[in-house]
């Protein structure tokens, strides 16, 4: 009979114990193979395709090939923005374990300067840690043999040969033309909202200002990309596949350089703009603001110093004044009240005032600038002697919605549309114009008297000097107004196609053109025989203009003295003009910030302008001002 206290029970309990170990122990080592076994099928048959292809995207690396980026040129071809190439020294920062070390010892390889480490540890700011950044551009060659032969002792730090931009004529045309720079968060804000992501791989620069802003799409060209075969440790092995990159498209513009030269030049030292205009067109002949800036000085990143004298300057050399600087007409708007009088029948030519050299309303004396007055005087005679007290009355006459109504359709106090950004509206004074502009009610209320100044050219308007263009180009055109634009036509960098930008009319003005005729003859006058008579002494062709002064502020009933004020309190002067008076080539609008007469600085310059454009003429120098000028504008 079985025991099951003898010593051979407990022996089999054992066994029994150690057998049901060892089948749980197998059962477990079995349905761990069972799982490793089925995971290995389901890699390697159902998954077989995916991870071939991660595989093959660990392997093989694409890499961003950034275009060309567009030309831009002249009317004529002469080049204003074009690329060369030459070798940065970069870091790629995820690569280096000690980066201030790294930069210290290649100092000692290839000159660092303080102004390239300030550079760099900007854009290591900006950007992603394994991104290449350039801590020096445009080596010598001896320096990228020097780097070449000690390679080995910098590993993520390399020599690649980029593209830069450059603008061969410095200042000349600067805001015009633009410049580029480095793409920050804004940029890129930009490009993802116009889905251009994968376009801009590889791309560090984009345009910021001018023509490199406003065209930036059609100059940035089509990015290419290689695929590259790399080892484990992320080392190119070789090149599989090349999809070349497409340039950028070029652009030619309506500009002429060397107009725009002469003009920078007739101003000298002086503040101001220019906007000089093909009347049948709206194609820009020149588009001056001075001072200028060296767009160069931005493609790599301005320097600190640099930009302190440039945003720091009382010139303002970085304002656009032709766009973005807004002043009042002054008599330059006196041609354009005239017309608004012929088309509204509140004159005619003939119709003459008494003028005794004020004019009074509401108890308040609006004073001419000729003491005792001129005497009768017509439409011709307002125009050519510039006699305010005729336009006070007129501006009264016509009431101010008149006056807005008609000068709206000429441009005035609204963008003209010209392919660069950022510009200004300016002020077309109205009812409507002051309850928006003003909070209080007792300060949008539109009173009778603030019209009388409106007439002359002050009080609230504020129009841009690329406004003023505009206008007079319409004049000098018969009442057909084109909307200014700068570039003439777009070239495709692949098939060499030009796409033509069609001068286009905005509006065809409802003017007679016996009063157009009534306008212009006056004008010619002014430069015949009355304020602008000096200035175009001699001349061989027949030009139409008229001068202008703007009060910086107000004198309050005292005579204006120009030697004992301030020259920042001193008047604007202003110029209109266009030539040859009966088939116009050319309009244009000056403005000498602190001028003085419109006779006296703005109107020389507009005579060498005209000179050089029609005749050929090329000046010494400066246009110099005319200090006997004592015009009444």
């Amino acid at each position: 009979m079985y025991n099951r206290h003898s010593p051979f029970a407990s022996q089999d309990s054992e066994l029994d114990r150690f057998r049901f170990r060892i089948v749980i122990a197998a059962a477990v080592v079995v349905l761990a193979f069972s799982v490793l076994i089925g995971r290995f099928v389901y890699l390697q048959v159902f998954q077989h395709e995916y991870y071939t292809t991660r595989a093959e995207d660990n392997r093989i690396s694409l890499v961003p090939i950034p275009p060309n980026r567009g030309v831009i040129v002249d009317r004529n071809g002469t080049v204003l923005a074009r690329n060369y190439t030459a070798f940065t020294l970069e870091i790629t920062p995820s690569t280096v374990d000690d980066l201030d070390d790294t930069i210290e010892r290649l100092g000692k390889v290839v000159e660092i300067e303080h102004k390239d480490k300030r550079r760099f540890k900007k854009l290591l700011d900006e950007s992603k840690s394994f991104e290449s950044l350039p801590i020096r551009t445009r080596l010598s060659d001896e320096e990228v043999a020097r780097f070449a032969a000690n390679r080995y002792l910098f590993p993520g730090v390399e020599v690649k040969a980029r593209l830069f931009r450059q603008y061969p004529l410095g200042p000349i045309a600067s805001h015009v033309i633009g410049y580029i720079n480095r793409i920050n968060k804004t940029d890129l804000a930009a490009i993802e909202e116009k889905g251009q992501e994968s376009n801009y791989r590889g791309t560090d620069h984009i345009g910021k200002t001018g023509l490199e802003q406003k065209y930036e799409f059609q100059l940035h060209g089509e990015t290419g990309y290689e695929e590259v075969e790399t080892d484990a440790g992320g080392r190119a092995v070789r090149s599989l596949k090349r999809i070349p990159p497409v340039s950028g498209n070029n652009l030619t513009l309506t500009l002429d350089v060397r107009l725009q030269q002469m003009t920078e030049k007739a101003f000298g030292d002086r503040r101001g703009a220019l906007v000089a205009i093909e009347p049948s067109t709206g194609g820009i002949l020149a588009l001056v603001s001075t001072p200028t800036f060296d767009p160069n000085l931005f493609i790599d990143g301005i320097r600190s110093e640099d930009w302190d004298l440039l945003n720091n300057s009382p010139d303002k050399p970085m304002v656009n004044r032709a766009l973005n600087g807004a002043y009042p007409p002054g008599s330059t708007f006196k041609p354009f009240m005239a017309l608004a009088a012929l088309e509204l029948g509140k004159r005619t030519p003939s119709q003459a005032i008494a003028d005794p050299g004020f004019f009074t309303f509401g108890g308040h004396t609006f004073r001419d600038d000729k003491k005792g007055g001129h005497g009768m005087v017509d439409m011709y005679k307002s125009i050519v002697q510039s006699c305010d007290t005729y336009y006070y009355m007129l501006a009264n006459d016509l009431g101010i919605d008149n006056i807005a109504r008609f000068m709206g359709p000429l441009g005035l106090g609204s963008k003209t549309g010209v392919d660069i950004e950022g510009e200004s509206e300016g002020v077309l004074p109205s009812p409507e114009w002051k309850k928006r502009r003003f909070r209080k009610p007792e300060q949008q209320k539109w009173f009778a008297g603030e019209t009388i100044s409106i007439g002359i050219g002050q009080g609230y308007n504020a129009y841009t000097p690329i406004q003023l263009a505009q206008a007079v180009a319409a004049l000098a055109n018969n009442g057909v107004l084109y909307r200014p634009h700068l570039v003439k036509y777009v070239t495709d960098s692949k098939t060499g196609e030009k796409t033509m930008i069609e001068p286009e009319p905005l509006r065809r003005l409802p003017w007679k053109q016996q009063n157009i005729d009534t306008i212009k003859k006056a004008m010619v006058g002014v430069n015949k025989e009355g304020t602008g008579a000096r200035a175009f002494a001699g001349a061989s062709y027949e030009s139409a203009g008229k001068t202008g002064t703007a009060q910086v502020f107000s004198l309050k009933g005292s005579d204006y003295r120009a030697g004992k004020l301030k020259q920042e309190l001193r008047d604007h002067a202003l110029f209109i003009a266009f030539a040859p008076a009966d088939q116009p080539k050319i309009a244009l609008a000056v403005l000498v910030e602190n001028g003085g007469f419109g006779a006296q600085s703005a109107a020389p310059i507009a005579r060498m302008v005209m000179d050089y454009y029609l005749l050929g003429k090329t000046p010494d120098g400066p246009a110099k001002e005319d200090e006997s000028a004592t015009e009444e504008e």
